[in-house]
């Protein structure tokens, strides 16, 4: 993944030029305006991109941690098989980090009701653009999270393959490493405090 990222921001970056200077040149600078696409498009659109961007992001990055994790508790659980069952606190750890999204996600979709008169109103714009730029925060801050506290739980399972004495040091890093998500549910839950339902 790592490979790929340059090569798409500079694919993505050339394309997004070439289509600006197309419209530049051919008379139509104009239409590259991204206040009128902002103004344009819909409230329920943002709103619900960033609710799922909240549980998909969140759920990948514990999907990541408990892959590493869980690799590396079956690999060491050779060695020393009295690791396997008290390293699935670490699997428990990566799971919160998904289970945090889910929440978020179910709070941000009761703020999105069917029932809307005039749906381009300064409130409904704010409560979509809040819920998006919400989703994608927690989002972002659990699948760091998720990542974080699976390469921990990695090392915590290693090291209590190698030496027992080692596991509760480690998983005290771990502990401090969940919590990034539990800052990304509050900082998610303050982003939307003043966004009001869709009216």
């Amino acid at each position: 993944m790592a490979y790929f990222a340059p090569g798409l921001l500079y694919s993505s970056t050339s394309i997004a030029t070439a289509i600006g200077l197309y419209l530049l040149f051919t008379g139509q600078g104009e239409s590259f305006n991204v206040g009128k696409f902002l103004a344009e498009s819909s409230p329920y659109a943002w709103a619900l991109t960033g609710i799922g961007l909240c549980i998909g992001l969140s759920v990948t990055g514990a999907a990541w941690g408990i892959f590493v994790t869980g690799a590396s508790i079956l690999g060491g659980g050779i060695r020393a098989p009295r690791i396997s069952t008290k390293n699935l606190i670490s699997i428990i750890f990566c799971e919160v980090v998904a289970i945090y999204g889910v929440i978020i996600a179910i709070i941000y979709s009761s703020r999105v009701n069917g029932d809307v008169e005039n749906l381009y109103t300064a409130n409904n714009y704010y409560t979509g653009f809040a819920l998006f730029w919400g989703g994608l925060t927690v989002g972002i801050c659990n699948l760091l999270c998720g990542i974080s506290v699976g390469i921990t739980g990695s090392t915590a399972a290693l090291a209590d393959a190698a030496d027992p004495q080692l596991f509760v040091k480690i998983l005290i890093v771990e502990i401090f490493g969940s919590v990034l998500g539990l800052f990304g549910l509050i900082v998610g839950l303050l982003v939307s405090g003043k966004a009001e339902d869709f009216a």
